[in-house]
């Protein structure tokens, strides 16, 4: 199915999806609050329809699974060998902040892995692709871009803007090396880091669900990097019973 997939036609439907939602957040917009208490603008549905309508009429015999649409009984999803898994915006506080750090994600699972991802960051114009057995990229240039060979002397740490928990800050100051450099960033960008190499390492011991990884794990994946569950030290997997995800680190 993954050589069926055009790349190109996928960031295609990515830029479609960010020219709309970028008309959104150039105006005042509405923020509703779903049973969780996450925010929803017209944005986040906006951009979860362009992209599920192309993908459905590119690829009919994939399923989707997405953010906003995901009341799929797990006894038929099961059953998906293969399936898109989307996050129309991944950040959405960061929208609502206007602080620019959001993102488009569309990723390919196969069996329970990442196998294709599309990252877009539309205020920034950043875009990370990858494809299995092809490498990951950013803006056109071959991840990663940056390699630390000395993280015992200094180390680079990337942890959440809107969530960061007092475990994932108990777990950076336990690391061990003579320099520890903490930065903070918005939605998926911080995966896209540790695959860019600006940053060594990604702890979130806080929740997150299958939609907000996904995209970005198969850039991880492809720049020759690691999504590992925090406890376990297994590879973060997809299509779960419980789409959340356990803690873990992108290294």
């Amino acid at each position: 199915m993954l050589e069926k997939v055009d790349l190109e036609k996928v960031v295609t439907i990515a830029r479609e999806a960010a020219s709309a939602i970028m008309e959104i957040y150039q105006k005042d917009f509405s923020v509703e609050y779903k049973f969780d208490d996450s925010p929803l603008t017209e944005a986040d549905l906006k951009s979860n329809e362009i992209i599920c309508n192309a993908l459905m009429a590119l690829y009919p015999n994939i399923p989707i699974l997405s953010e906003e649409n995901k009341t799929v009984a797990y006894e038929e999803r099961k059953l998906w060998e293969c399936f898109w898994l989307i996050d129309p915006i991944d950040g959405t506080k960061e929208f609502i902040k206007k602080n620019d750090e959001f993102t488009i994600n569309i990723a390919l699972i196969k069996k329970g892995i990442p196998v294709l991802g599309v990252v877009f960051a539309p205020a920034i114009d950043e875009m990370y692709v990858a494809k299995k057995g092809e490498g990951a990229f950013k803006n056109g240039v071959k991840l990663p871009l940056i390699q630390n060979n000395n993280l015992k002397e200094k180390i680079f740490v990337v942890a959440s803007k809107s969530h960061l928990s007092l475990e994932t800050q108990e777990f950076i100051d336990s690391l061990e090396s003579k320099s520890i450099e903490q930065v903070s960033k918005g939605s998926s960008l911080k995966l896209c880091m540790v695959a860019e190499g600006v940053a060594d390492i990604y702890p979130r011991l806080a929740s997150t669900m299958e939609w907000d990884t996904a995209a970005a794990h198969a850039i991880v994946l492809e720049s020759g990097k690691e999504v590992i569950q925090f406890e376990t030290k297994e590879a973060l997997t997809y299509n779960k019973k419980d789409l959340l995800n356990p803690w873990f680190m992108v290294k």
